[in-house]
């Protein structure tokens, strides 16, 4: 059900109050803001990373960060908002650390197996497509893939805001998700009952 003007409002004045609590030093505030927030932040870890463990390690370190930073939210945008955008950057530095960097050794062999998938369209999954099978097909992307999709079919960033996240070109980032799309199709494919 989708939240009406009135309902948006109340949840904004909801969560001006949780954080004027935070800023005061009251934990309890700051536990009920990880129990507003924590899955949807769990769940933006998990669909960057395809990890169970490092989403669970990631959404500790977005709250020590939210902790840390709480004073320079300005209250412009929501805080959802806010916190998902220290979200994907908490992912996204993770993404490019050392452990981010040995995963992406395989995104070279990847490329090539992308590129043997018949051309098509925009991807789109049908409607039998399981949301679970979506989800393992995702999480069977090489990490460039992964983010260039979230980021574009799941978050709805245009390719220039892709290109400025990651530090790479547009043209790279509309690359990465013609190969994730291709990618995607052969996997999905490839499930039982399909062919």
């Amino acid at each position: 059900m989708a939240m009406t003007p009135s309902d948006r409002t109340e949840a904004n004045r909801a969560d001006r109050e949780v954080v004027q609590r935070c800023r005061r030093g009251d934990l309890g505030a700051f536990e009920e803001l990880y129990k507003r927030y924590g899955s949807r932040l769990y769940t933006v870890a998990y669909r960057m990373t395809g990890s169970g463990a490092d989403a669970e390690d990631l959404v500790q370190d977005i709250f020590l960060q939210v902790y840390r930073r709480l004073d320079t939210f300005r209250g412009e945008a929501a805080l959802g908002t806010w916190l998902h955008r220290l979200a994907v950057n908490t992912c996204l530095d993770f993404l490019r650390s050392k452990q981010g960097r040995r995963q992406r050794v395989t995104d070279s062999a990847g490329d090539l197996d992308a590129l043997e998938a018949p051309a098509a369209g925009p991807w789109r999954p049908d409607a039998a497509l399981d949301r679970m099978d979506l989800e393992r097909a995702i999480a069977q992307l090489p990490p460039s893939y992964r983010r260039a999709f979230l980021l574009h079919d799941v978050e709805g960033l245009e390719h220039h805001e892709i290109g400025e996240t990651l530090g790479i070109a547009e043209g790279t980032s509309k690359s990465l998700l013609f190969k994730a799309r291709m990618r995607l199709r052969v996997i999905l494919r490839g499930r039982p009952g399909e062919r």
